[in-house]
């Protein structure tokens, strides 16, 4: 047997009633390449850099090992040389990479040359350009395999890479004593110490960062339970308001199949959060959750964002580059503000989520990805197919599912227990102990009509924790426009008010703001001081420290 004659068909082994493959006599496994690159990426997130490396290395080195073995007991081979180059060739129709047609081996003076590497293809994909070589487990897979079909110690480093830009990926493979203190820092990733030492150094890493975050989440609650102790916070969304608890209900229904999923409302009400709560509800949830500002990006560069680009396809592309459609693979893509998206862009992203796959700006494949699609917009986008401005198509393939996030001003059963939560967040940011609102304060926040929603309400809860005084936000610290609002009247069927008491509250309410200012109430009120006068003294209020001239 020579290296040249394996093929394929005489390799792999199906048994489907078995559930068995085998190849080379081997039992194998069928890896999708980018569920590979995802375990890589997690590896190198968790771990650090150097465990994800010399783990990878050494898994590489076992399997090149045992397939060298499995070579030499299953095939005949003329010689010890075709025994050594079946390697190359059996890595090649297992799909981990290409050599370049004519190359020499890595032993050779010269190396050889690979193309296609899908180690280097995926580290790109998920961690984009190295300032490295990154093929650890091609290099460990024909360390292992060299090593034992020659009866030697090889090992094989990289000193060109696609990973890092190169044109293609370049293998060396030499001793321990033929790379002597050249590359001595690559060996060690070879060495089952360095295994034992990079696993402690990452397993005490990951205890530190989770000793931080139950701090963090700890510290979190404490100052919650203080500021807010009747308040439950179901993944970061309060609903205390029915409309509010409709839609949280709706989404955790939804986020259980794959449907997409179009969520509306004004701005700053809470759509971002909403759509978090549907990916963490979903079987993606340990997937990416990506979200992009279709409206902040400029038209010519949203195609590039979305569907990633070619090295040169434009003026600035110095490298191939994946999409946001390529980097939430296995994951949610949120796109926000959709409705800015211009009908070129609508036309594109209409294929993508037909088609489920993205084609690179200047290249001419189509790459297929696995991504669930949320769409989000303040804008009325019914009203804009009636006006051209929308396809009807994209409108109705995002809206499978639509999800309205009624304004704060519509559940004002949340605004207090949202300003509360809110209230607890900044005062941990900030450091500070604040306990709670005071009641005028509380007041105050019912009255405001709340027109930049919950936004609107974050922000004014960090204004009025930087400038209180004491353990508590006063009336004084909250924002004007928050202090200026009037209570706004609610006819309720069967207990419709008479209009007289309800003038009366209102000029309380407004005489109160001003401190009692008469003056200044009835400018406000567009009525004659004496007019307010007559109407004060008819409640009896007259003389009272309340009505002050």
């Amino acid at each position: 047997m020579r290296a040249d004659d394996l093929d394929h068909k005489e390799l792999l082994e199906l048994d489907p009633e078995g559930g068995m493959i085998r190849f080379a006599g081997q039992r194998a496994l069928l890896l999708d390449a980018v569920a590979m690159g995802l375990l890589r990426k997690y590896l190198i997130e968790n771990f650090g850099l150097t465990a994800a490396r010399t783990v990878l290395t050494q898994f590489g080195f076992a399997h090149g090992y045992r397939m060298a073995e499995a070579m030499k007991s299953q095939f005949k081979w003329e010689t010890e040389e075709d025994w050594r180059r079946a390697g190359a060739r059996i890595h090649t129709l297992g799909g981990l990479f290409r050599v370049e047609l004519g190359g020499e081996g890595p032993l050779s003076k010269g190396g050889v040359m690979l193309l296609a590497s899908y180690e280097a293809e995926q580290h790109l994909l998920h961690s984009g350009r190295s300032d490295e070589t990154v093929c650890w487990t091609i290099s460990g897979l024909t360390s292992g395999y060299i090593s034992r079909s020659s009866g030697k110690e090889i090992y094989v480093l990289e000193d060109r890479c696609m990973g890092k830009g190169d044109a293609a990926c370049h293998l060396l493979g030499r001793t321990r004593e033929e790379w002597g203190d050249e590359r001595a820092e690559e060996l060690r990733f070879f060495d089952a110490k360095r295994l034992e030492e990079c696993l402690d150094v990452s397993l005490h890493r990951v205890t530190e960062t989770l000793k931080a975050a139950e701090r963090k989440l700890r510290d979190h609650r404490r100052a919650l339970v203080r500021v807010a102790p009747d308040v439950e916070e179901p993944l970061g969304i309060v609903a205390q308001s029915s409309a509010m608890r409709q839609v949280v209900d709706l989404a955790r229904r939804v986020a259980k199949v794959d449907s997409t999923v179009l969520i509306t409302g004004e701005s700053g009400s809470g759509k971002e959060r909403v759509a978090r709560l549907v990916h963490d509800e979903s079987t993606r949830a340990a997937g990416p959750f990506i979200a992009v500002n279709c409206g902040a990006i400029a038209e010519t560069l949203l195609e590039s964002e979305l569907f990633g680009h070619a090295r040169g396809a434009f003026t600035g592309a110095t490298q191939d580059r994946p999409g946001l459609f390529e980097a939430a693979n296995g994951g949610t893509l949120l796109l926000d503000e959709v409705g800015e998206v211009s009908p070129g862009m609508q036309v594109k992203l209409l294929r993508t989520l037909q088609e489920r796959e993205v084609r690179r700006v200047g290249e001419n494949k189509n790459r297929k990805v696995d991504v669930r699609v949320l769409a989000a917009t303040n804008r009325d986008l019914a009203h804009g197919v009636a006006g051209g401005d929308f396809r009807q198509d994209l409108y109705y393939r995002l809206k499978v599912v639509e999800l309205h996030v009624p304004p704060l001003r519509e559940r004002r059963d949340d605004i207090l227990p949202l300003g509360r939560v809110l209230l607890a967040d900044a005062a941990l940011r900030m450091k500070r102990k604040i306990v709670g609102l005071a009641p005028s304060a509380a007041d105050q926040l019912l009255r405001h009509e709340w027109p930049g929603n919950v936004r609107e309400l974050e922000n004014a809860m960090e204004r009025a924790v930087a400038l209180a005084r004491g353990n508590r936000v006063e009336l004084e610290d909250l924002p004007e426009e928050v202090r200026q609002a009037f209570p706004k009247p609610v006819a309720t069927a069967g207990a419709v008010r008479a209009l007289e008491e309800i003038e009366k509250e209102y000029i309380l309410a407004a005489l109160e703001l001003n401190a009692g200012n008469q003056t200044r109430t009835a400018e406000q009120l567009q009525i004659g001081s004496a007019t307010l006068y007559r109407k004060l003294k008819s409640y009896g209020l007259i003389g009272t420290k309340r009505a002050s001239a």
